[in-house]
């Protein structure tokens, strides 16, 4: 069973096209016109062995907000196609990423429950052209359209490498919860449902 999403989203604002595939080799093509954030966005991809590609026009003459959030609510809608049911997954993951002098920490649930926890101490406005309270607010979109509970924490000196250990701690977080569980048939819940 392909665990594939391709989702297209068009408004005033964004033009934004994701393609997801869960089970992938790394392999990304990322363009969101936000230099710093396709950089995340690749290092998601290649450190969640997800195959990932996306494509965002924005009104970058207004400013970052609307290309960095519309992206991040777009990728969550293809988590959550692409997990379909979410039956027969390991469904929670978490991982530990250290960069430099930078080490961060994320716990995930992609059972679909939409919440997110995000404590990343930027010290500087901006990241390139990625204003660093986009950061969080991303991450906060992603999870309340996949349906994830996101639990994300950081400390370091540099915004660099602290923003770059929680994208890669996101991503070995994710590739364990979304992993099949050969011992696992249905739904990894009590209620037997998301």
């Amino acid at each position: 069973m392909a665990r594939t999403a391709d989702v297209h989203r068009k408004t005033l604002e964004t033009d934004v096209q994701v393609r997801l595939d869960l089970d992938g080799s790394g392999a990304t093509e990322i363009t969101t016109g936000v230099g710093f954030y396709d950089h995340m966005l690749t290092a998601l991809g290649h450190h969640g062995l997800f195959d990932l590609s996306i494509r965002t026009d924005g009104d970058l003459e207004v400013d970052e907000h609307h290309t960095v959030e519309d992206t991040a609510l777009v990728l969550g809608q293809a988590f959550a196609e692409a997990l379909g049911t979410r039956a027969g997954i390991v469904r929670y993951g978490d991982a530990t990423v250290p960069m430099d002098e930078a080490v961060a920490t994320c716990v995930v649930d992609v059972g679909g429950r939409p919440y997110s926890v995000i404590d990343l101490p930027f010290t500087t406005e901006r990241i390139g052209a990625l204003g660093t309270q986009m950061i969080p607010h991303a991450l906060e979109a992603l999870a309340r359209t996949a349906g994830f509970t996101l639990h994300l924490t950081a400390t370091g000196r540099n915004d660099h490498h602290i923003a770059e250990a929680a994208f890669k701690a996101l991503a070995r977080a994710l590739r364990a919860a979304v992993a099949f569980d050969p011992r696992r048939e249905g739904i990894a819940s009590t209620k037997g449902s998301t």
